[in-house]
């Protein structure tokens, strides 16, 4: 094969919860992540000279060894067995950067789903869905995508069913700031600590609470998700775009719900169809630009990592 072409969509949290802390000093997550049709793209060329090469459109990316694309091509590679496989990795980067969106998390599992095609390895998902544990919590979900349960630290994950939605998503995010996830969960132990569930007991009845959420099942504008976020009353107060966004976004007429998505910037309006995002976007235009917001609309996506065919 010449050439490999993979789309690697971003993500929002429908639901964060943070349960507590685990034994190897983690923190014990419940979540719902749904991927959206915000997305990247990446193209895969075998090399001869067992090199692995990022080029990207947005020069701000770091092309180095901590890329998560780079680090997942020589994870594959050293998998494989074969050392002398390599690759040039073009990046047209749609996702913003440092968003809470799993931008460089779902890039790395593209990574993952494009090599084991072009280098014809045939691991499972469900092998490269581990794979992509090793390297971080978040990737994972991003190789199969959809709307999951994700526990443990992200990557313990259980499909829900997916049924077509009208259901959209108006996105913000301020291009001059990022959050760090790291200082984000380091503040939520520092604030919430004391309150935090203890034990694999108290956990399970977290997740099976999450598990037959009403909301889960049906996701429809007469039953939309309360988009919890644990991390969002850590993150808005030190954070002034976080504030900008949900501000702007609480004026809309008729948003869902409105949150923050991961670790933020990013904050989001479930609206009840594609009209109704586009609507809401063109009535804030004026108001987000003077925030310094960029805004998109954005679809509920079924699947996550794809192979485009050409």
């Amino acid at each position: 094969m010449s050439t490999i072409t993979v789309t690697a969509p971003a993500k929002v949290n429908l639901h964060l919860e943070v349960l507590g802390l685990r034994p190897d000093g983690f923190h014990e997550l419940a979540m719902v992540m749904q991927s959206i049709d915000l997305e990247d793209r990446l193209s895969f060329r075998n090399r001869a000279d067992a090199q692995v090469v990022l080029s990207c459109d947005d020069p701000s990316l770091s092309l180095g060894e901590d890329n998560l694309i780079v680090r997942a091509a020589r994870l594959l590679r050293d998998r494989s067995g074969f050392s002398e496989l390599g690759a040039t990795i073009d990046l047209t980067k749609r996702i913003p950067i440092g968003a809470g969106l799993a931008g460089g998390s779902s890039d790395g599992a593209a990574t993952l789903v494009g090599l084991n095609e072009l280098w014809g390895l045939g691991h499972s998902r469900q092998q490269l869905e581990a794979f992509a544990a090793e390297l971080g919590s978040d990737m994972p979900f991003c190789v199969s995508g959809g709307r999951q349960l994700c526990f443990g630290r992200g990557e313990r994950l259980e499909p829900c069913a997916t049924v077509h939605t009208p259901l959209a998503v108006l996105l913000v995010k301020d291009p001059t700031v990022s959050v760090s996830t790291p200082w984000a969960y380091k503040r939520c132990r520092e604030l919430n600590g004391p309150t935090y569930l203890k034990g694999e007991e108290a956990f399970e009845q977290r997740r099976e609470d999450l598990r037959s959420a009403r909301w889960l099942k049906q996701l429809a504008a007469d039953c939309p998700p309360p988009l919890r976020n644990d991390l969002q009353p850590v993150v808005e107060p030190e954070t002034k775009a976080v504030q900008q966004a949900l501000k702007l976004l609480h004026r809309l007429p008729s948003p869902l719900a409105v949150a923050m998505s991961g670790s933020g910037p990013s904050c989001f309006a479930l609206m009840p169809s594609m009209d109704a995002c586009e609507q809401a976007r063109d009535q804030l235009a004026e108001a987000f630009a003077s925030a310094g917001l960029r805004a998109w609309c954005c679809a509920l996506q079924p699947d996550g990592v794809t192979i485009q065919v050409e």
